[in-house]
């Protein structure tokens, strides 16, 4: 195992060097100039190209990215530091370093990311369990018609229905953000509550959408196994059905469950763009369409870049859970 997550590690590496190398050679031919879509026209051009040379964007673009890579810096101590050297850059958009642009975000898309990710495998996993149980009955059907609506339904829409019925009509919940504006003042329980009062809005929106499709997942690998001979073998036996369900056919189906969670691990610091929008949320989501906006390279850059990081590092997980959980997988 150990030299397995070694060559997966190396591997990693290379996958991400090309993914970022796609990335931002799109970002480059895609049209506009970077910074370009917030500089005020009244300033003057001799600034315009001040600001250009200050962010480097009048290199070329090989220059560019091997400069925000940190190879540079490598052969020129006068060159400025880049990833390799920890350095995310500097951000046209907000003219601050991008570690301290994301920060904040990444800790609040983090924590709504967290929390939704934990309800939804809290509630699907049962439901999915008692749909199986109950095919074809009537909690299978009503189970099966919420799916189908939190599949289909999309997400900023029914956040813009939650916001009119429990923000405009009712007031019952904030229309947005993460916390109040005199949040500072509150002791700490008050600022725990201050903040699960404003996520109650993502984070029910998020969890039916991703509910929906997990506990269909779980469903239909239930209902595989169920079929299963050694099934039929144990409730033959006389054996308990409880344990049948939970200890024998739960334990082959949440195997492909544990890839999702692989996948779903690494969409944790994603954020979801367009709910966060709506809500005015202070997530990665929003940023990132900021940034794609402004064609703010090094802001792109470093988010695509987290991302890529933990879908490998997501996939790896699950794959190790995977070893643990089954005794048949091996990477030897």
């Amino acid at each position: 195992m150990q030299a397995y997550i070694i060559r997966r590690l190396l591997f990693a590496v290379v996958l991400i060097f090309v993914a970022s190398v796609i990335a931002f050679t799109i970002l480059k031919a895609s049209p506009g100039r970077a910074g370009r879509s917030d500089i005020d026209p009244r300033l003057s051009r001799e600034y315009i190209e001040q600001q250009d040379r200050l962010f480097g964007l009048t290199r070329s673009p090989v220059l560019q990215y091997l400069s925000w890579l940190g190879v540079l810096r490598l052969f020129n101590s006068a060159e400025v530091s880049g990833i390799l050297q920890g350095n995310l850059g500097l951000s046209i958009q907000y003219k601050q370093p991008v570690a301290e642009v994301i920060e904040p975000r990444i800790w609040a898309t983090l924590l709504l990311n967290v929390v939704t990710l934990g309800f939804t495998w809290m509630i699907a996993i049962p439901l999915g369990i008692w749909a199986a149980v109950k095919q074809y009955r009537w909690p299978d059907k009503l189970l099966s018609a919420l799916s189908f609506t939190g599949m289909s339904l999309p997400g900023f829409f029914m956040a813009l229905l939650l916001l009119w019925i429990f923000c405009s009509t009712l007031n019952l919940i904030p229309p947005g953000g993460l916390r109040s504006h005199n949040h500072e003042e509150f002791t700490f329980i008050g600022k725990v509550l201050d903040y699960g009062w404003h996520l109650i809005l993502p984070v029910v929106v998020l969890t039916f959408g991703a509910l929906a499709g997990l506990q269909r997942v779980t469903r239909g690998n239930m209902l595989e196994v169920l079929r299963e001979q050694y099934i039929t073998t144990a409730r033959a036996k006389g054996l308990n059905e409880n344990r049948v369900i939970y200890k024998h056919a739960l334990r082959n189906a949440v195997n492909p469950l544990i890839t999702i969670l692989g996948f779903e691990f690494a969409g944790l610091f994603g954020g979801a763009a367009l709910l966060e929008n709506v809500i005015n949320f202070p997530g990665m989501g929003q940023l990132m369409l900021e940034a794609l906006r402004a064609k703010d390279q090094s802001l792109v850059m470093s988010v695509f870049l987290i991302g890529s990081v933990m879908l490998v590092l997501g996939n790896l997980l699950g794959e190790i859970l995977l070893a643990a959980v089954d005794p048949r997988v091996s990477y030897a």
